[in-house]
């Protein structure tokens, strides 16, 4: 994936962009990009250090750069598990409920051309000699 156009940090190996945190080397073709949410996931230098190519440094940096940058995503919120039967209940109640729409009235549209048309060869320039 090339880098994203929006560029706020450049280091040696990585950048941080509008993506995320990106790896300056095009050559991987976007394997190792890390997205926005994905910046404050656990272990991501531990997936990335079997890389012999790997700087430490310069991802710690890029990494303490994005996370400034970008914000944190909110966590998803929890919903109460509601017992299956209600839920079934709630829609046939719903669907009985339901009204169905009225089907559509049509006016019978016919198109008509006055007069009459002829497909014609495309036009000819004859040049008189």
């Amino acid at each position: 994936m090339a880098l994203h156009r929006d560029i706020y940090w450049i280091g040696r190996q990585w950048t941080v962009t509008g993506f995320g945190m990106q790896l300056i080397d095009q050559r991987h073709g976007g394997k190792f990009d890390i997205e926005i949410a994905r910046l404050w996931d656990e272990g991501l230098a531990g997936d990335l250090g079997a890389q012999k190519w790997f700087d430490p440094v310069d991802f710690g940096k890029g990494l303490w750069v994005a996370r400034q940058r970008h914000t944190k995503p909110p966590a998803p919120a929890q919903v109460d598990a509601a017992p299956e039967g209600s839920i079934v209940q709630n829609a046939e109640v719903a669907m009985a409920g339901a009204v169905e729409p009225a089907p559509w009235k049509t006016t019978g549209f016919q198109l008509r051309i006055a007069g009459s048309a002829k497909f014609l060869r495309p036009w000819r320039v004859r040049m008189k000699q």
